[in-house]
């Protein structure tokens, strides 16, 4: 499996498995056995998806070392703070059944919108975050959604630096602010949409490249992120979509298709600005 190394040193699966909207158990005890014998390693869950219980329940069925799987989780906007975020996080981790996460997320950044002192809420929350990781709880942490402005102001505060920002990136939104920023203090972008909302799977471009590799755009827009040292993780709860997605490390792009994808304008984004969400608090 093709890692990236974070700012800590840890190695990290370039590319894993969503489970955004896949709550079924049946389902995801599927996916993680058939994800683990195509070489899937790295798991993306989230307090919000409702479905650690399921996770550990299959990963406890799979009944391999722990230590071959990447754990990734995420700590919910009604867990802000210190003390709330350490509560989180451990009640996380029983529910999937591990004593430690290899990375853990602030899922947003509070809002302006919702909360006046929306940067001492962050530097609060990113405390908890480092006494997690200081005590062994996680191997890196991170955020997510975060813009240049959130990781700047997070900056006067952290005495650790997010090792990972996940955001929606992708061709036709590459949010060239945000990964420049996070590329010049060697944080990991990890895309959480790759494929958007699924438009841009149709766009002429993609599918012209597509057709050029003997691919499908899918595995374009994936290939493209992995390119530009992303980690990507595509959510599906098809065998068939995962072996597809996995099958991405045997051709690379020209120069002139990575310019054109970059360039593309905007399409099928998922499109949540954290600056203007007022409903997730």
């Amino acid at each position: 499996m093709q890692t990236v190394r974070l700012l800590n040193g840890v190695l990290m699966p370039q590319i894993g498995m969503g489970t955004w909207q896949i709550n079924d158990r049946e389902v995801l005890a599927n996916i993680i056995e058939r994800g683990y014998d195509m070489g899937y390693r790295l798991i993306d869950t989230a307090a919000a998806y409702g479905n650690e219980i399921g996770i550990g329940k299959a990963l406890e069925k799979l009944s391999v070392p722990r230590g071959e799987m990447f754990l990734s989780d995420k700590v919910w906007n009604s867990c802000r703070g210190y003390e709330k975020v350490r509560e989180a996080c451990k009640r996380s981790m029983k529910k999937l059944k591990t004593d430690y996460l290899d990375l853990y997320l602030v899922h947003w950044p509070a809002s302006p919108k919702l909360y006046s002192d929306w940067e001492a809420q962050n530097a609060s929350t990113w405390r908890g975050m480092e006494s997690l990781y200081r005590d062994g709880y996680v191997r890196a942490i991170g955020v997510c959604n975060f813009k240049p402005h959130h990781l700047e102001a997070l900056g006067n505060t952290a005495e650790i630096q997010p090792m990972v920002n996940q955001i929606e990136v992708h061709p036709g939104m590459m949010q060239s602010d945000t990964t420049t920023f996070c590329a010049e203090k060697n944080i990991c972008i990890e895309a959480s949409s790759p494929l958007g909302n699924g438009q841009i799977l149709s766009h002429e471009l993609i599918s012209t490249i597509a057709k050029s590799h003997d691919k499908t755009p899918a595995q374009i827009c994936l290939r493209y992120a992995v390119e530009q040292g992303f980690v990507v993780i595509p959510k599906t709860s098809s065998s068939v979509r995962l072996a597809e997605n996995m099958d991405i490390f045997d051709f690379s792009l020209t120069p002139d298709e990575k310019s054109s994808l970059s360039k593309m304008p905007y399409c099928g984004g998922v499109g949540i600005d954290p600056d203007e969400v007022t409903e997730f608090g």
